[in-house]
């Protein structure tokens, strides 16, 4: 069976991007304590690969870039054909010209297609933002990465990086879902050329279940012929553009890519946004925010 073809979209600097991404964190996370490689990853990355995910995503933090880059260099593909993401940690981000040759050196790359500051909470000062995005623009300007952008970033933060910043963030990959849509923060990305890339896009039916959305999704699934989460995916490439997931079974991956086979009407998506609000839900960075907090 032949490959499905992932489209790609445009970010603000030219690089095509793929529009649904291979994502090594959440169940592959791995604790401080863990040495050697974990080969269920890799064996799980090759076969993402095989399937036609070329869009791989990863970060310093996962503890996972040596399993997705022995992945790459195990699977055959060109690296021309791949689009690899990595991001630089807390620990790391007040030294982000060594943090990404330390990446580089784990995935086995010379380059990433794309290299984002994990998250903003590290930061005491907009100035500690801004001088950490003026290196990730050194990063950039290198070679070591063609795209540079950030994750988890509120819109004061991401105004903070763009007072002073010559190039202007690509990404702003966020937790994203019907039950977490950011309020007026995806229209802030729009208006300033930030494409978002949503993580967790499954969590109403993983973390979340017995909610407003449960019949809704169900139907859909059923008029469709699909599974909940392809209706969610869908949604969250209807809603923002792109969307990363992930999964240990090559049987689910090669699920989600179903979403490539059908759209969602106009109506649909609005009214799972609509209901999705009825309830709030937010699996990350739980420590840095109040409960009701929908930012």
């Amino acid at each position: 069976m032949a490959q499905p073809h992932i489209p790609t979209i445009q970010l603000n600097d030219g690089s095509s991007f793929p529009i649904i991404g291979y994502g090594t964190g959440t169940a592959w996370f791995k604790s401080g304590d863990s040495t050697g490689l974990d080969h269920t990853l890799v064996e799980a990355a090759k076969s993402a690969i095989k399937l036609g995910f070329t869009h791989l995503d990863g970060a310093e933090v996962y503890g996972t870039e040596p399993e997705l880059g022995q992945a790459i260099q195990e699977s055959g593909v060109a690296r021309d054909q791949l689009f690899v993401t990595t991001k630089v940690g807390p620990q790391s981000v007040r030294d982000i010209p060594s943090a990404i040759d330390a990446s580089l050196k784990k995935l086995k790359l010379e380059y990433v297609d794309l290299f984002l500051i994990h998250a903003p909470f590290w930061a005491k000062t907009d100035e500690d933002l801004q001088q950490a995005w003026a290196a990730m623009e050194q990063v950039k300007a290198s070679g070591k990465a063609r795209s540079i952008g950030v994750s988890n970033f509120l819109q004061s933060h991401l105004e903070a990086v763009l007072a002073t910043a010559k190039v202007i963030p690509s990404v702003n990959q966020i937790e994203f879902h019907p039950h977490l849509q950011h309020g007026g923060l995806v229209s802030f990305h729009e208006a300033k050329g930030i494409r978002t890339v949503g993580y967790g896009g499954l969590i109403p039916i993983t973390r979340a279940v017995g909610g407003p959305l449960d019949s809704i999704l169900a139907n859909l699934a059923k008029k469709y012929g699909v599974g909940e989460s392809e209706i969610l995916l869908r949604w969250s490439l209807d809603s923002i553009g792109v969307a990363v997931t992930t999964s240990s079974k090559e049987s689910r991956l090669a699920s989600y890519l179903r979403v490539l086979g059908f759209n969602l009407t106009r109506e649909e998506i609005e009214e799972i946004a609509r209901v999705g609000q009825e309830k709030h839900y937010r699996a990350f960075w739980l420590n840095q925010f109040a409960p009701d907090d929908r930012s």
